[in-house]
């Protein structure tokens, strides 16, 4: 596995072996990052955040800031380490929905990734979409990456764009004007 584009291209990404983590394919981060264009001088969160790839490949392609979020971050913590990208990215060790609940009266995020366990979906859709208007920057986007079935909502938002690649649907949600 390794980062896609960017200054960090072709640099190796580790997916140690043993923990329950789901890495997004090189092909999905490519066609999610093909999708949104430029990312330059955004920030970013990644929730469910994993080995970190998809804030790793926002960073690489010019996102300012990138908050990791997970419960057991050390796959994401190694990543940036090994990268040297500390700078820029910020790993949080939490569940998702407390660290959302947290952050309603903070900073803000031009994108953010929410790639959790299949098995949560659809209720996670429901406890989330609320706490996500709330750090959302206007005009930024949520983009949700499920398994095979039934695009998972987020009440409130609107869906921009929706792919599959194999099993894995990208869904690309905002809030309406």
């Amino acid at each position: 596995m390794r980062v896609i584009g960017g200054y960090l291209g072709g640099r190796p990404l580790l997916a140690p072996k043993g923990w329950s983590v789901r890495p997004t394919p090189a092909r999905v981060r490519e066609a999610v990052f093909s999708a949104l264009g430029d990312v330059s001088g955004t920030t970013v969160a990644d929730l469910f955040a994993g080995t970190g790839a998809m804030a790793i490949e926002a960073i690489s392609r010019g996102a300012s800031r990138a908050v990791l979020v997970d419960r057991e971050p050390r796959p994401a913590e190694g990543n940036i380490r090994h990268l040297e990208i500390s700078d820029r990215c910020e790993v949080v060790r939490s569940e998702v929905l407390p660290w959302l609940e947290s952050r309603q009266e903070g900073e803000v995020f031009d994108l953010v990734f929410l790639d959790p366990p299949h098995r949560m979906w659809p209720e996670l859709g429901e406890e989330v979409a609320p706490l996500l208007t709330g750090i959302l920057a206007p005009g930024g986007k949520v983009v949700v990456e499920s398994g095979p079935g039934k695009a998972p909502g987020l009440p409130g938002f609107e869906i921009v764009r929706e792919r599959r690649y194999g099993r894995t649907l990208v869904t690309f949600h905002a809030l309406p004007d």
